[in-house]
């Protein structure tokens, strides 16, 4: 394994879809597959190799947002470069087979460091505010579900009461009027006689006082007198 001596600042600088200056360091890790090739096919394969990685990052991270080669594409534009640069080792025959690309450090400049972590700072408390507003939605349609099915369940139960009540008051009166049909008289008389025993005993005493009258004269109650006993004569 050869590890470069040297930083690459130039190299290292990059332009991003979204036109954004972007500071990617990477890293190429090879094998040589093939040592005749490698000596004799050209005269710098090492340089081959990095400059050729390196026309491929800036192509993928030019086809690409700045704030996704800063965050999510990260891996993607990595095993990118790894296939398109093995396709030209090989296309070139430089012995070389490409094993991983790595990004390393990926960094806007100096210069506007802190206005990016403003808008990555943003951008994470949107997301913050995005995953409350899922759980809580998450929490309360449920319950609010919940709770129209309880309403809709007591409304669909008293609608069949009420039903069920409508179709026993209509046999009543039917059978009423079969009644009253068949024997007017004594059906009036009975209704009568019913209604009459279920409003009496909710009325109390009644007291008829006359102008002038010191103490009411209680009206006879028939409802509780008690015929007179009958004695026998001798």
């Amino acid at each position: 394994t050869q590890y470069a001596s040297e930083d690459f600042p130039d190299e290292s600088l990059m332009l991003s879809g979204d036109l954004n200056i972007i500071d990617v360091e990477w890293v190429v890790q090879y094998r040589i597959a093939d040592p005749m090739q490698f000596l004799y096919s050209m005269r710098d394969p090492n340089g081959t190799l990095r400059d050729i990685s390196e026309s491929v990052m800036r192509r993928a991270v030019g086809n690409r947002l700045g704030s996704e080669v800063l965050t999510t594409a990260r891996v993607e534009i990595s095993n990118t470069v790894r296939e398109e640069t093995q396709k030209a080792m090989h296309l070139y025959q430089t012995g070389i087979q490409v094993v991983t690309v790595e990004l390393q450090d990926v960094v806007p400049p100096q210069a506007v460091q802190p206005a990016f972590n403003e808008v990555n700072e943003a951008r994470q408390e949107r997301e913050r505010m995005i995953n409350e507003a899922t759980k809580r939605a998450n929490q309360e349609i449920p319950r609010a579900k919940g709770n129209a099915n309880r309403v809709i369940s007591q409304a669909e139960g008293y609608a069949t009461e009420r039903v069920n009540q409508a179709h026993g008051e209509t046999a009543r009166f039917n059978s009423i009027l079969a009644e009253y049909r068949s024997a007017p008289t004594v059906t009036r008389t009975r209704m009568y006689l019913e209604t009459l025993a279920q409003v009496l005993p909710a009325v109390g005493s009644v007291l008829v006082v006359q102008d002038g009258q010191m103490s009411p004269v209680p009206l006879l109650n028939l409802r509780d007198a008690q015929p007179p006993r009958r004695e026998d004569t001798p």
